[in-house]
């Protein structure tokens, strides 16, 4: 920490004591994803994003110049922790029927098996709809899926698995009476036959 003397009255002088924070960037792009799986992109605001990080609201336009440029950020933070658990499990499975059976536990455990994790997929694709800046990072994350899939699969199945595996996370994520894991991986087994 360092110490600043600023004039104050008189001859006395006021000392504000700055935090040292290396890692302040990194701090405001995760807790930027906590605000938005708990309260929305519409209440990831610099200010709620500041507040929730401990840090003056300085800093969030300091280290990202708009919420636009934030959230592009941390979404491509979001997807790269997901491609990289497809990429990790397509790459251990020997075989196509061991892909497949990888590409279902992605899909119920990576995806599904956890509610922050599809509150942030789903707040990505209402975001990307309304923020065509944000549909590159969707547009990376479909294609880095798509180079997972085809280790397995031809570019064109590879393609069908990766819309069938977004339009699965919608509907179990809407549904009321989502599909079990049976009938997941049913479906992923029809797209390849």
């Amino acid at each position: 920490m360092t110490a600043e003397a600023l004039p104050g009255a008189g001859d006395e002088r006021v000392h504000r004591v700055r935090r040292y924070d290396p890692d302040r960037r990194q701090r405001l792009v995760d807790t930027a994803l906590e605000v938005i799986a708990e309260h929305g992109v519409i209440g990831a605001t610099h200010r709620a994003i500041a507040r929730a990080a401990d840090v003056p609201l300085g800093s969030t336009t300091y280290h990202f110049a708009s919420i636009d440029e934030l959230l592009a950020t941390v979404f491509t933070v979001h997807a790269e922790r997901v491609a990289q658990a497809l990429e990790e499990r397509m790459r251990e499975a020997p075989d196509r029927q061991a892909a497949l059976d990888a590409l279902a536990r992605h899909l119920s455990a990576d995806l599904l098996g956890s509610d922050r994790t599809l509150v942030l997929a789903v707040e990505l694709y209402v975001a990307a709809a309304r923020r065509p800046a944000l549909r590159v990072v969707t547009q990376d994350w479909m294609e880095r899926s798509r180079r997972a899939l085809e280790l397995h699969f031809d570019p064109v199945t590879a393609r069908e698995l990766d819309a069938l595996v977004e339009g699965l996370v919608l509907h179990q994520f809407l549904s009321t009476d989502p599909m079990t894991p049976e009938q997941v991986r049913h479906a992923l087994v029809r797209i390849t036959r």
